[in-house]
């Protein structure tokens, strides 16, 4: 039996419709977001109120559009997995592939440091779990996985890994580390912690199927066995437990890759299942998040389905346009960012933060920015910087696009 079904033909081309999600997908993370913040903040009113709301992560439970990036991310790499290792094992086998998916992983894990800061600051202040730390780790499961195994393993892998992280969330107990009555800590309700010394690891009181935030046993791993600085303080959102759900968003777009990849299902039918498998988890997913909520910084199961139901419609949608329907001119900045994903990303936060904000200023900022607010509308000048922010990030991208400049790891 073959580790995974085979494909009917090998010579599949390119998705447009990946590369454009793809695109869609690093757009708000390259500062098309502060677009709409900026304009909230000049012209306040419940619609601007509602986008930049969206555009914002969750505190803790519940699910804005902002809450969909990352992981769709995960989701699209394991779709993309398909494609770039069914290549490599028709070609030159499965050792070469193999070496192909640690090779990545390694590279992009040491990437993930130095975008991190390296070694900016010494030891303990340096963060070793990360977003693109997450995605180097996903994507070596994934990848792994799928040169070695079937569909069927990999469906139960799947399955194990999100009832698995429920059952440990759910059974296995840990101290409350909340301080003691009569500390002098003060904390709010659901509000995270911001340092060692507001928690009680020594603490003999224990609690199971807990989520409230800094207090469940994923943030109490991330508390006791991280090293290194964590993102919130004590714990970090791409942690040590809540990376095994983070490898199921991953296997989902493995399982929509081996779909679309498969020439002997109409292209119609493959939307169709796309966005109806879609709908289905997503609804699964927000009926599970009545028992487990639904949050991303700590990845929970609910949560997987959710975004992982999204991120399948979404796929659906742009494949029918760009790829059946093969209107592709409205999505072209998109897809000149979705061919570069990671060298954008890591130029945005070299030259000094995302969004090409930094030369932005150079550009719009002091006295044009003064002029815009004085002379047309209070806040009209941040906003022509945040315009100016995506127009140079959008030049890059198409700038090496037409060069054919990508960078692949």
């Amino acid at each position: 039996m073959p580790a995974h079904p085979a494909p009917t033909a090998s010579d599949n081309p390119r998705l447009t419709s990946l590369d454009a999600l793809r695109g869609f997908d690093m757009f708000w993370i390259l500062g098309a977001d502060s677009l709409v913040y900026a304009l909230h903040e000049m012209s306040r009113n419940p619609v601007t109120q509602f986008f930049a709301a969206q555009l914002d992560h969750a505190e803790w439970a519940g699910f804005h559009f902002y809450d969909l990036i990352f992981p769709m991310f995960v989701f699209i790499m394991g779709v993309s997995t398909v494609f770039s290792l069914t290549k490599i094992i028709e070609r030159e086998g499965r050792a070469a592939a193999v070496k192909r998916v640690l090779k990545r992983g390694i590279l992009l894990f040491i990437v993930a440091l130095i975008y991190s800061g390296g070694f900016t600051n010494p030891w303990p202040d340096m963060r070793l779990m990360g977003v693109l730390n997450r995605i180097a780790l996903c994507y070596t499961f994934g990848g792994l996985l799928f040169i070695f195994c079937n569909l069927r393993a990999m469906l139960a892998v799947a399955v194990a890994l999100l009832l698995g992280y429920w059952a440990l969330l759910e059974l296995v107990p840990f101290p409350d580390v909340r301080p003691t009555p009569g500390g002098t800590a003060v904390i709010t309700k659901d509000a995270g912690f911001t340092s060692v010394s507001q928690l009680n690891l020594a603490s003999t009181n224990l609690l199971r199927g807990s989520y409230i935030q800094g207090v469940n046993l994923t943030d109490y791993l991330d508390q006791k066995y991280l090293p290194g600085r964590k993102y919130d303080g004590t714990y970090d959102p791409e942690g040590i437990l809540s990376t095994l759900p983070a490898c199921a968003t991953g296997l989902l777009g493995i399982f929509a890759g081996l779909l679309l990849r498969n020439k002997s299902v109409p292209d119609t039918k493959k939307v169709v299942y796309l966005i109806g498998a879609g709908a289905a988890s997503a609804a699964v997913g927000w009926l599970w998040g009545m028992e487990m909520p639904v949050i991303k910084k700590i990845w929970t199961s609910s949560y997987v389905l959710v975004a992982g139901g999204y991120s399948a419609m979404l796929l659906g949608t742009f494949f029918w346009i760009v790829d059946v329907q093969k209107k592709s001119a409205w999505c072209q900045p998109f897809i000149w960012i979705g061919m570069n994903p990671i060298t954008l990303y890591l130029t945005s936060n070299f030259i000094g933060g995302l969004g090409f904000e930094k030369l932005a200023l150079r550009v719009a900022g002091g006295p044009v920015k003064n002029f815009l607010d004085t002379r047309v509308a209070e806040g009209f000048g941040e906003l022509v910087i945040s315009a100016v922010a995506v127009a140079l990030f959008l030049w890059f991208a198409r700038f090496l696009y037409q060069r054919k400049i990508f960078l692949r790891l």
